[in-house]
């Protein structure tokens, strides 16, 4: 009988310890998680939030407001779609193919796509569709993410993992908890020039490379380092360029797009809450491996919150919203126009438009 039991045993102990996995987790120190406390307490600021219906599309990951004032959005089928600043009026503005994330319209009226498993692209207000760049230094970009519009036409984006591709590891969503999880190093922000055609690194190292968003004076960039739960200020211009500084460190959740709002400030969205288990497991490679050869119902489970909130250029937060009740599908960001708060998912066939006159009055 013992021998009976210890077979299995063995067996279940030789899976859980060797069975391979596609990570090789570094080990790392993860701040401990302080939670919603000032400037981050909780509240219910979005509860006003109209959903707005995109239905059969789904994954409303960013949003951009184009030059002809109305509000475009990717989904995960590769559309783009557009509609009318009240959210009526919707209607296909082009296919992209792959997954599109980050939206930015660039000086000229182009609509610039990261789009996860093609590259970085440009859609032309006729909405034909262009590649822009999917290499650098020879070597293929895996998971395009967020993009900024410099002057001159330089184009700053993300490519959160250069191990990662959601083509090959299930999605965009899956891809990058193996990356997090990893804790490696893989993400980089990448400048695209126009006039040369050159693609080259502007920073690597980062801890999934994700939001990134450009000054109104060009002097820097804001990049969400979502792995290390905090965000990054990157130089430009001035006595500092080339230098990358942590702006806002030890965020309760991760953050996921950096967006351009009103009067020099930016928008940031808190995809999921931090996880104690995860956290935990940060200094120990070895256990987290082996978490993910647990059934997916046995590994820590990860909470969606709704959570948006704005910051100064100096990383101060102006401004917090949150929702007790949340109705979009881990929320991913924000843009703002003049009357109103647009809010994106990841998943789900909603966006959320939040009235000012609402934010104004809580």
């Amino acid at each position: 009988m013992i021998v009976a039991i210890g077979g299995p045993l063995a067996l279940l102990l030789a899976y859980l310890l060797l069975w391979p996995v596609p990570i090789e987790p570094v080990a790392w120190d993860a701040p401990a998680d302080a939670g919603l406390v000032d400037p981050f307490e909780p509240n219910d600021r979005l509860r006003r939030t109209r959903l707005v219906d995109i239905a059969p599309h789904e994954g409303p990951e960013d949003i951009a407001g184009g030059p002809d004032g109305l509000i475009y959005t990717g989904t995960s089928d590769g559309k783009i779609l557009r509609m009318w600043s009240n959210g009526g009026g919707l209607e296909l503005f082009a296919d992209v193919g792959g997954r599109p994330l980050g939206l930015e319209f660039d000086a000229d009226g182009n609509l610039l796509v990261a789009n996860a498993t093609v590259g970085l692209q440009q859609v032309t207000p006729d909405g034909a569709v262009r590649l822009l760049t999917n290499s650098v230094d020879g070597e293929p970009i895996l998971y395009a993410d967020d993009v900024a519009a410099g002057t001159g036409g330089l184009v700053y984006f993300s490519d959160a993992s250069t191990r990662f591709n959601p083509a090959e590891f299930a999605g965009t969503a899956n891809a990058a908890r193996l990356d997090i999880m990893e804790h490696s190093g893989n993400g980089r922000v990448l400048r695209f020039d126009p006039g040369t055609g050159a693609t080259t690194v502007v920073i690597d190292g980062l801890e999934f490379a994700n939001g990134i968003a450009i000054s109104d004076d060009q002097q820097f960039l804001v990049i969400a380092e979502t792995g290390s739960y905090r965000l990054l200020r990157h130089w430009l211009e001035g006595p500092d360029a080339g230098q990358t500084e942590v702006l806002l460190n030890n965020l309760p959740g991760l953050p996921d797009n950096v967006n351009n709002g009103l009067n020099g400030r930016f928008w940031v969205g808190l995809v999921v809450r931090r996880n104690d288990q995860l956290d935990a497991m940060s200094g120990r490679p070895w256990l987290r491996k082996l978490v993910l050869r647990l059934p997916p119902a046995l590994q820590p489970v990860i909470d969606p919150p709704a959570h948006v909130f704005s910051i100064s250029g100096d990383g101060e937060v102006l401004m917090d919203l949150q929702d007790t009740v949340p109705r979009l599908s881990a929320l991913t960001g924000a843009y703002e126009t003049a009357d109103a708060l647009w809010l994106s998912s990841l998943f789900g066939n909603q966006l959320g438009r939040l009235d000012k006159r609402d934010l104004a009055n809580p």
